[in-house]
């Protein structure tokens, strides 16, 4: 299971480069903004939700400031219905808790039934804050690395203008 911890040993093992942070909890957006975290221009929230049948699982990242409604989200992946999925599958299937949602959380998602969806405007930025499977940290990494290092630990990963 990655915590912490184990998410910084993974990117060191793999050579990715990244800044590290530690700071209070946070669970929101505005927690993240009030704990004045380096780097808030790069960051990131994180959304779980699963579709009316529970058969489909994503993980949409995008911008901390962008606004976009489930039912725009459902239509660019062309997806059934969507909500957010529950708690019980967040610690079941990413091994997290509400506040520490994470790209990264899908490290832990060992039947690889979680696509992580990433808006493109983190790719074109280039970079991206994320916390590294815990929310009293963030990391800065480069958004291609991200996705190469989720696709090879053998998730799904598209990125989507959303």
């Amino acid at each position: 299971m990655y915590g912490k911890a184990e998410t910084l040993q993974l990117l060191d093992r793999e050579d990715i480069g990244y800044e590290f942070y530690e700071h209070a909890a946070v669970f929101t957006v505005a927690d993240a903004i009030a704990a004045d975290i380096p780097h808030s221009e790069f960051g990131a929230k994180n959304l779980f939700l699963r579709d009316d049948k529970h058969r489909a699982y994503y993980l949409v990242v995008l911008p901390d400031q962008k606004g976009v409604s489930l039912r725009e989200i459902q239509e660019r992946l062309r997806s059934r219905r969507l909500s957010f999925a529950s708690d019980r599958d967040l610690a079941t299937m990413l091994g997290l808790i509400p506040g520490s949602v994470t790209p990264l959380g899908v490290l832990n998602d060992v039947e690889h039934r979680v696509e992580v969806i990433i808006d493109r405007e983190l790719v074109n930025t280039g970079r991206v804050a994320v916390h590294p499977c815990d929310n009293t940290a963030t990391v800065l990494l480069a958004t291609s690395d991200l996705i190469k290092l989720l696709r090879r630990h053998g998730s799904t990963v598209r990125v989507v203008a959303l």
